[in-house]
């Protein structure tokens, strides 16, 4: 086959691995190494290569996203950062938005910045917002700041100047300068990464790539080394937040860019299997080891972000985090995971992570020294997990250790026997994401039961329906090879690349041979990384202009034609405006004065094909039985009989009905009674409320 590919998908918990070929796909499914990542990824790629007789040289390109950067911003363990600044303003970081997120909290614990105040250096230089040069920058101070970098031990460099994105002369000379004394010093400069006014937004961006550069530059350096001496000559390329493919060198120059690589594969799956199911609004629901994740899918297209936060201190609440101004797909993500932790509070409530065991301990249930009880553990307990096919086989199960966490963490405290005990947990974490998914549609003014379903990753088909029925939602999809969904979106995401550049700009005085020069760059910026990585001749481009009314502090996305721009232009520009504008907030603003803060331009490959059924559908062919098993029925409170159907032989278009636990490779779909369900010619799982 030319086109074989293989993606890889590291998580808390597991490591997943999809490899597409002549055959179809094989999927595997493998515990991450959190020490040391890539022995895990260089283990699941080749037990993966090995089950399906294909060897490295074969593969013509390989994918990977990783959640190695999300866990160094939250778990604090990147690199020891400083942050060069303009001379008295190097608080911005820690004043932020000088507003109060959590209202009525007088003990309010605010976001601790990646640099601490001592690592925060003033240099005496100032730009003005049209990038003329106020204060010149001196060779001199430049040097008195080496003496510092050594004594503090610094290993990367963040410089964010004020109002760098009009004029980067300044922090292009700084990082010149120390790159020639200290070469080994990892500089990001946020004219680069981040070139958008804002001054807070924009050095929390530059402090968080600097933060994790060094590490994810070691590792990408060191697997991309180790999959060259295991055979492999194709592209290495990264999947990124905004739900596009990116080359390994820009990878490295700006890792912040990975942060949500993995939610943002699962998202462009769900995009694709909406455009074959021809259902134009869906909800994505992502459940994996250590969090849920869930978009709005409408139009067959994710809703999109550049602003969003990391490592927030108070979960789902806006402001509390580390704010990042990337590309990136709009979800909402949660600690609710397979290996969250349960526990009962002070007030005798039953309460669910955020906190997770990972893959090591992991749950009890893993028999790896885990404690805690888990949302795993509970779902072995209610019968919905296999133990002795759990990840394909991969991890053997031990049922009576869940059973002595639940009770110790649960049971005894609350006089439940381990079934009702393990109800409680399971119906808990499903209530947080369900609250979690209502507060995320009110907040976009959506209709979240008008929509339908499509649930991935290992946990999520073990939960989809409870969770469906609590939000109100129909119909369900359970999409082939869903146990390892993201890695599998990954194979279907385009290669693509996304420049942002802030530029005022009034309706009243519209350059358009500015703003056509400003464009130019951009294309040509946008098209070298896309083209670095794709030898795709057909590239697609899309221009977009965040606009707003002269005296307000938000924008809107507008779109821009694709074409030179003319002074006439201005007219269209204020018509797509307002247009916008009335579609959010229900009506335009006569007599004020739109105008431009910033632009983004966007170039992207040709997607990949249709996503291909793991396996051949014989529309003939009746549903194959595998048995029976006991499984918890909340409407009962009790244990029922569920038939259990193995996917690979079930009939399309045959129809059937719950309770029944329908067994794949990576991860079983539990399906109570009230539901029929069937596959289509796709060989996605369909199911419907009767």
């Amino acid at each position: 086959m030319d086109n074989v590919r293989i993606a890889v998908d590291v998580g808390g918990t597991f490591t997943d691995i999809a490899l597409e070929h002549a055959e179809g796909m094989t999927t595997k499914k493998v515990l991450t190494t959190p020490d040391k990542p890539e022995e895990g990824v260089l283990s699941g790629i080749k037990s993966t290569l090995t089950e399906a007789n294909i060897s490295p040289s074969e593969i013509k390109i390989l994918i990977h996203g990783t959640t190695l950067a999300t866990n160094a911003l939250i778990e604090r363990k990147g690199a020891k950062v400083a942050l060069i600044t303009t001379e008295g303003l190097r608080d911005s970081v820690e004043m932020a938005q000088e507003n109060r997120f959590e209202q009525y909290d007088i003990n309010i614990d605010r976001p601790k910045p990646l640099v601490p105040r001592y690592l925060r250096w003033g240099i005496r230089e100032r730009m003005n917002v049209n990038g003329e040069v106020l204060i010149q920058l001196e060779d001199k101070s430049i040097e008195q700041l080496l003496p510092m970098i050594d004594k503090n031990q610094i290993e990367a460099i963040a410089i964010g100047l004020i109002h760098s994105y009009a004029n980067s002369m300044h922090e292009e000379k700084i990082a010149e300068r120390l790159s020639a004394a200290r070469p080994d010093l990892s500089i990001t400069l946020s004219s680069q990464v981040c070139p958008e006014i804002r001054e807070y937004e924009r050095q929390s961006t530059a402090c968080a790539n600097a933060y994790v550069q060094p590490l994810m530059s070691r590792y990408l350096t060191k697997l991309d080394e180790a999959l060259q001496s295991m055979g492999f000559m194709c592209p290495f390329l990264l999947m990124t937040s905004g739900g596009g493919l990116t080359t390994l060198d820009t990878s490295i120059k700006f890792p912040v860019r990975l942060v949500e690589s993995g939610p943002a594969g699962g998202a462009i799956l769900a995009t694709e299997i909406a455009k074959e199911c021809g259902i134009e609004n869906v909800l994505s629901f992502d459940m994996g080891g250590t969090t849920a994740k869930i978009c709005l899918i409408d139009d067959y297209t994710p809703q999109m972000t550049r602003t969003f936060e990391v490592a927030r201190v108070y979960r789902n609440l806006k402001g509390s985090g580390l704010p990042l101004r990337i590309p990136a797909i709009e979800m909402v993500e949660i600690g609710a995971g397979g290996g969250s932790i349960a526990k009962v509070d002070g007030m005798k409530r039953i309460s669910v992570g955020p906190e997770s065991s990972g893959a090591s301990p992991g749950p009890a249930c893993y028999g790896q020294g885990g404690l805690d009880a888990t949302v795993t553990d509970a779902d072995v307990i209610l019968g919905r997990i296999d133990p002795k096919d759990f990840a394909g086989g991969a991890v053997k199960l031990a049922p009576e250790k869940a059973d002595l966490v639940l009770q110790k963490a649960v049971g005894d405290q609350l006089s439940l026997d381990s079934s009702l005990s393990a109800f409680g947990v399971s119906e808990i974490v499903d209530e947080n994401m369900a609250n979690a998914a209502r507060v995320h549609a009110i907040e976009w003014g959506k209709d979240i039961s008008a929509r339908s379903m499509i649930a991935f990753g290992g946990a999520a088909p073990l939960h989809a329906l409870r969770l469906a029925e609590k939000l109100d939602i129909n119909k369900v999809i359970i999409p082939a090879g869903a146990g390892v969904g993201s890695a599998i979106g990954f194979l279907r995401a385009p290669i693509s690349y996304e420049v942002v550049r802030s530029r005022y700009m009034s309706l009243q005085h519209f350059d358009p041979d500015i703003v056509n020069e400003l464009m130019k760059e951009m294309s040509e910026e946008a098209r070298e990384i896309v083209t670095s990585g794709s030898d795709a001749s057909e590239l697609k481009e899309q221009r977009l202009a965040y606009m707003r009314y002269e005296g307000q502090g938000h924008e809107i996305v507008v779109p821009v034609p694709v074409r030179e721009l003319e002074v006439k232009d201005a007219d269209t520009l204020r018509e797509l405006f307002e247009s916008e504008y009335s579609n959010l907030y229900g009506r335009s603003v006569p007599g004020q004065k739109p105008e431009i803060l910033s632009w983004t331009l966007s170039v992207s490959a040709p997607g990949q094909p249709p996503i291909q059924a793991l396996t051949k559908v014989d529309s003939n062919s009746a549903s194959s039985f595998g048995g029976t098993r006991k499984l918890f029925d909340p409407s009962l409170s009790d244990f029922v009989e569920a038939t259990v159907y193995q996917r690979n032989e079930l009939g399309s278009h045959a129809e059937n009905f719950g309770p029944a636990a329908v067994v794949e490779t990576q991860t079983t779909t539990i399906i109570p009674s009230g539901y029929s369900f069937q596959l289509n010619e796709f060989g996605h799982l369909v199911i419907e409320k009767n």
